[in-house]
């Protein structure tokens, strides 16, 4: 079917034509027809990100709009201010060849002012978010009581954000009578709700089945340690030469120091999230618009509405909470029926998350091995070879420089022209990932008793009865040692103590720092057991007699004290004896490191 098929006027089919439009996709061929001839109709569209939604609710709006009246005949509502300039931008497309026609976007961070004039002077379709619009109807800028149609693209998303009390309130104050046309990825019982609230006997367009990703689009993971993240990132990047991808990350800072890593280490990367001015995110997206970036690293909320063509990879530097954010995620590659790769990067601890997700999108992810240095290296070769192959060469131009450039390069031949121009384009390739390690992660823990190579595994007689948590620990030892808090790879707190790996070459720095020290009145105890790999020997340290003295240092903190029970002096004994002599001693700590998880002790075995 082609679009003059569909029943659009010839000034809307004219403007396509020039956008180049030829044959509508699934949700446009479905929607559009009946939208047109059915001038009150309801309508609910599953589709997923890319498919052509704006068109397929755009071109029959502005087909019914009267743009010889400058009312405001109807609303689009989306979730964030990018798809709200991207709806607008592809509106005033569509109806190019139309006279008159306003389209007029408001959303939060931009001059209200300006936005209230443009509103003033006539708008037919105004595209907004809906906080914005909200509060544009508490000012009495907006009069809603005549709209004709409310459209609700990404109805899901917007839920999601927290806007079902504004969507709730800009839905009850139109007219009963209204269209309402509601597009989403997925069908959440909220999405439900405002359908059965506010719609009557709606249209079903159903684009493949519910909760069902994109077919177009690969999925696969990568397992790596925590700490080996960003290297994998870095590594996924060099193993794909012409990448133009989006890098999700949860947090606005994390966004931002990933963005930060990738631009010193000599990408063409940038950020953005909700911190960012508008003008500074406007000029990012106009700079991955151009491609003048290669990675964009984006929170969620800050990259919903980027339609940018030709993604070729989603990267999740961390999988988001809800299976619909990563929906969204993946969309944002493999549009317009276009292939495309999602890859999430993941620790052993977060492999059962892979399995939700299959489940969630009836999918199946593909587990890869991170590419070793070498496997980075030969990509990255045969990339600047294509590019040799694929260089426009002007033989007029280059015609004047060639006979002392010969000249220049006639002691070489031709193995050693082609080996010189590699060393000199490569080199820093070939330097970089010379001894690169494996990034691979084939067991969390090792075998019981023994640490993951390169790391130190330690026990601490301080836990959460001194007010720790995960994190705290972690920046106490930092602190205290003098060390980056990164360098403390992991860490258990339990009620009396603490299980914690460090990285082999900081070690000594947290022995020296901490072992004998005081924390509140307390002696610290550290036992440590080493890998084989770096031959650290099993030890038990022991602490001076005596309190306080000795030049140890004082840690403590206003967390109030903890009674021991048992030991002499307020210390804790690690082989005291209970009911007198015959009593059973307790184990070493050495013997209770293969079961670092659970913290119990294990039964004694009969001599």
């Amino acid at each position: 079917m082609k679009f003059e098929e569909l029943g659009l006027n010839e000034a809307i089919n004219r403007a396509i034509a020039e956008l180049g439009f030829v044959e509508p996709t699934p949700i446009q061929e479905q929607a559009i027809p009946v939208l047109i001839t059915n001038r009150r109709q309801d309508l609910v569209a599953l589709a997923q990100t890319g498919t052509g939604k704006t068109a397929a609710f755009g071109l029959p709006l502005i087909q019914q709009i009267d743009f010889t009246h400058f009312d405001t005949q109807a609303i689009v509502l989306c979730p964030t201010r990018e798809l709200c300039m991207q709806i607008t931008r592809d509106l005033l497309n569509f109806s190019k060849y139309i006279r008159n026609a306003s389209v007029v976007p408001i959303y939060g961070g931009a001059s209200i002012e300006k936005q209230i004039r443009e509103i003033r002077s006539g708008a037919h379709i105004i595209v907004c978010t809906p906080g914005r619009m909200v509060d544009m109807i508490e000012r009495g800028v907006i009069k809603i009581q005549g709209v004709e149609t409310v459209v609700l693209d990404e109805a899901d998303e917007m839920l999601h954000m927290g806007f079902k009390e504004d969507l709730d309130r800009i839905l009850a104050e139109t007219p009963s009578d209204k269209n309402t046309w509601l597009f989403s990825a997925t069908m959440p019982d909220e999405v439900l709700r405002i359908s059965r609230t506010y719609m009557s006997n709606p249209y079903e367009v159903t684009v493949g089945r519910k909760n069902q990703g994109n077919e177009n689009i690969e999925h696969c993971y990568y397992v790596v340690h925590a700490r080996d993240r960003y290297l994998a990132l870095k590594r996924i990047a060099d193993y794909n030469p012409n990448i133009f991808a989006i890098v999700f990350c949860r947090t606005k800072l994390e966004t931002q120091e990933i963005a930060d890593s990738l631009i010193k280490d000599g990408y063409n990367a940038d950020a953005l999230h909700g911190d960012l001015s508008q003008a500074q995110r406007d000029y990012v997206m106009k700079r991955y618009r151009n491609r003048a970036l290669q990675l964009l690293v984006a929170t969620d909320v800050a990259a919903r509405g980027i339609d940018v063509n030709d993604v070729t990879h989603v990267i999740n530097y961390n999988l988001p909470d809800d299976v619909e954010n990563y929906t969204h995620r993946s969309g944002r590659t493999a549009r317009a029926g276009k292939k495309g790769v999602s890859i999430a990067i993941i620790n052993m601890k977060e492999q059962y998350r892979i399995r939700e997700i299959e489940r969630h999108l009836k999918t199946t992810f593909t587990k890869l091995q991170v590419p070793t240095g070498f496997e980075v290296c030969e990509q990255q070769l045969l990339g600047l070879i294509g590019r040799v192959q694929d260089v426009d060469v002007d033989q007029n131009a280059i015609g004047p420089y060639m006979e002392k450039a010969l000249e220049a390069l006639s002691e070489f031949s031709r193995e050693d022209i082609i080996q010189r121009f590699i060393s000199y384009e490569f080199n820093h390739f070939l330097d970089y990932y010379r001894n690169a390690p494996d990034l691979n992660v084939q067991a969390e823990r090792g075998e019981k008793g023994q640490s993951r190579p390169g790391v130190v595994k330690l026990y601490m007689n301080i836990g959460q009865l001194e007010g720790f948590d995960f994190n705290s620990i972690k920046d106490f030892i930092a602190q205290a040692a003098g060390i980056d808090s990164k360098q403390v790879e992991w860490a258990e707190v339990k009620n009396t103590f603490s299980l914690i790996e460090v990285r082999t070459e900081v070690y000594e720095k947290v022995m020296q720092a901490l072992h004998g020290s005081t924390y509140k009145k307390r002696t610290i105890r550290i036992e440590s057991r080493g890998s084989k790999e770096n031959d650290i020997p099993r030890t038990r340290l022991r602490s001076d007699k005596g309190g306080g003295g000795g030049g140890r240092r004082d840690f403590g903190r206003d967390r109030g004290d903890r009674n021991d029970r048992g030991g002499q002096g307020g210390k804790r004994s690690f082989n005291k004896s209970s009911g007198g002599s015959g009593g059973k001693k307790e184990k070493p700590w050495e013997q209770f490191f293969g079961d670092a998880k659970s913290g119990d002790k294990k039964k004694k075995k009969k001599r």
